[in-house]
């Protein structure tokens, strides 16, 4: 896979983001740092990037988080995109759109409705994606925060997912998981995988499967409902 990743170094508020459905625990700034590859000191959830947009071959649609504490963050992501030379669109009022509640699946685009997207939110991302051929299907979720905290695609084509939390017959091909850490991957191009070091029985579980899984630690964000998905935006060919 050639092309940008798109990452934000951690607030020094990182340990005062949003938490909803885990405990509060306490968050090492200086160990998250350290696994995390300008931050925006006044967003404690700001290093979460990728829920501030959704891009598709050449657009970059900027979300409208569902925590109003969150819209902050959209300004600084949008000028990088366009430097980029994407076209941008945004989900206005009264939707909202986390990007952690998009994946995206060849041609298909799967969308949780829950806690931060609703369904304005949705109708909006599909209008925006039809042009792109794209089609746009909503998941009602359960007690999670994000449609990707639940289910990711492997290259192959199959889908990591947790039952418990998303319908799996909405999803062709499901390989179900029993780690919270192990549904959540990003595929890095070949057979690398990106999962996180708490999910262990799921990477092995890949490379049983013959991908190679790239393993690392993130457990201070995990404390605040991140996952390996949520660090960081896509933008192949860039």
């Amino acid at each position: 896979m050639n092309g940008t990743v798109l990452v934000r170094a951690p607030s020094s508020r990182l340990a005062e983001g949003i938490v909803t459905h885990i405990g509060r625990t306490a968050v090492d700034v200086a160990l998250a740092r350290v696994q995390q590859a300008p931050a925006a000191e006044d967003c404690p959830d700001s290093v979460f990037v990728e829920d501030t947009v959704v891009v598709c071959e050449d657009l970059a649609v900027l979300a409208r988080p569902g925590a109003a504490a969150r819209r902050a963050e959209v300004a600084g992501v949008a000028g990088i995109l366009r430097s980029l030379g994407l076209r941008t669109a945004r989900i206005q009022e009264p939707g909202t759109l986390d990007g952690g509640d998009v994946l995206q699946a060849g041609y298909t685009v799967y969308v949780g409705r829950g806690g931060r997207t609703n369904g304005e939110g949705i109708r909006q991302l599909r209008a925006l994606l039809a042009p792109l051929g794209r089609t746009v299907i909503a998941v009602p979720l359960g007690n999670v925060l994000h449609l990707k905290s639940a289910v990711t695609a492997l290259p192959d084509g199959t889908f990591l997912l947790l039952p418990r939390l998303v319908p799996a017959e909405l999803f062709p091909a499901v390989r179900p998981v029993a780690e919270d850490g192990g549904c959540h991957v990003v595929p890095l191009g070949g057979d690398r995988v990106l999962i996180a070091a708490s999910a262990p029985h799921t990477a092995g579980l890949l490379g049983d499967l013959g991908f190679t899984p790239v393993v690392v630690d993130i457990s201070e964000f995990e404390k605040l409902e991140g996952c390996v998905t949520c660090l960081s935006v896509l933008l192949p060919g860039r």
